[in-house]
């Protein structure tokens, strides 16, 4: 793992060894979601000695149907993830999709996200390095392996080193995904480490209802063979009840599954070591 990313961590969480765990629900809905998520996962992973950084999205922009949730505030959301971070002691991050939310954003968060279809936008890429923040880029559902180095490029540009890359699927025709594995490697070249999303990589987009789709019994296949091709952290939407979640239900872990499919993936990592 990276320096960067080991200072975020307490030093005796921190194992070069280890993958991280991203993990949360896809956006703030309530400061007890937060909570509720936030308590249970790190305990979880701290018995596994997985370090963990939690996700939230205060605002969700990129959605099908203008009918569709995007937050309860900006500046309620963001305060609610900063106070989670700290009660927990946890690295937060959170998605963001101007310049001028980069520059917000950073005064709540550790890391910046950058959206899968905004991981061409030139001055977004350049605001978040700008905050100094470690700005994790998602390759686009449209992007080659290769072609994300131009993305890593406009961060280290700016003076910042600190980048992290997140495979999360390739469109396959109008309505599926498809994880190309080799991208891990591909991309881990461009001298970042590589995250692979394990639920947002099995959405079903551009539903004729309006909601997007997902297959989240998959999501273990997903991280399993994530972890057997050395990615080197996990991104993992989670939530209580994933069928009352007001984003992203549909391809959400349910919460009570994490801590086995977690237990079978340090399994993994340990033989792949």
């Amino acid at each position: 793992m990276q320096n960067f990313l080991g200072g975020l961590f307490d030093k005796q969480d921190y194992d070069h060894q280890s993958f991280f765990l991203i993990a949360g629900p896809c956006v703030v809905e309530s400061e007890e979601l937060l909570d509720t998520v936030a308590s249970s996962v790190s305990t979880i992973c701290n018995k596994l000695g997985i370090p963990f950084i939690f996700k939230a999205s205060y605002r969700k922009a990129n959605r099908t149907s203008s009918n569709s949730f995007t937050g309860i505030g900006d500046e309620t959301a963001l305060g609610f993830l900063k106070r989670t971070g700290e009660k927990y002691k946890l690295p937060t991050t959170t998605d963001v999709h101007t310049a001028g939310e980069a520059i917000t954003a950073a005064a709540y968060t550790d890391i910046l996200q950058i959206p899968a279809f905004l991981c061409r936008q030139s001055d977004l890429l350049k605001a978040a390095g700008e905050t100094g923040k470690i700005v994790n880029i998602k390759k686009g559902q449209f992007v080659s392996g290769e072609a994300m180095k131009f993305a890593v490029d406009k961060v280290r540009n700016t003076g910042n080193e600190k980048v992290i890359l997140t495979e999360r699927g390739t469109t396959f025709g109008y309505q599926d995904l498809i994880v190309d594995y080799r991208n891990i490697p591909i991309m881990q070249s461009h001298g970042v480490p590589v995250v692979v999303d394990c639920t947002h990589s099995l959405q079903q987009p551009n539903q004729a209802s309006g909601v997007t789709g997902g297959n989240p019994a998959l999501i273990s296949t997903i991280a399993k063979a994530a972890i057997a091709t050395e990615a080197d952290g996990l991104f993992i939407e989670t939530h209580p009840d994933p069928s009352k979640a007001l984003s992203d239900g549909a391809n959400m872990l349910r919460l009570d599954l994490l801590e086995d499919l977690l237990k079978k993936l340090v399994k993994i990592r340990k033989a792949a070591f």
